[in-house]
């Protein structure tokens, strides 16, 4: 477990306030618009230690850029995922938990491990006109 430091602080804070996905440029940017002196490697080593110790989910997005969000730490947890405005909502998700394991069993795994993210459109940007030609 790292230190806590403050810019460790303000980088989970200001993740913790984002409602989706985010970058680490784009956390940087708020930070540094919000007054903040903190230096973007300084951002990327907080969010891959977050990452590490389950305090952040991270995936990558469509351009291969990695994306974070604040979680609940030791839960294991699946997430649903706008395309369109990243609003993000965990998920539980048993079905997909108990095929996993058959699966990785009758395969002869142990250990099995599995991420699961679904994407889509959620009620507000699908009620939006402008979202409907965005692949829906």
């Amino acid at each position: 477990m790292k230190r806590n430091t403050w810019q460790r602080e303000a980088v989970r804070d200001a993740l913790g306030s984002n409602e989706g996905f985010v970058s680490a440029q784009g956390l940087h940017q708020g930070l540094r618009e919000a007054g903040s002196s903190i230096g973007l490697a300084t951002v990327y080593r907080a969010l891959a230690d977050l990452a590490t110790e389950g305090e952040a989910d991270s995936l990558q997005s469509d351009q291969g850029e990695s994306l974070y969000r604040a979680c609940t730490p030791g839960q294991h947890h699946h997430h649903l995922i706008c395309r369109n405005c990243g609003l993000t909502v965990e998920i539980e998700a048993d079905a997909v938990e108990a095929w996993a394991h058959e699966v990785a069993s009758d395969n002869g795994f142990t250990q099995a491990s599995h991420i699961v993210d679904v994407f889509g459109l959620c009620a507000r940007c699908s009620a939006s006109p402008a979202a409907l030609g965005h692949g829906a």
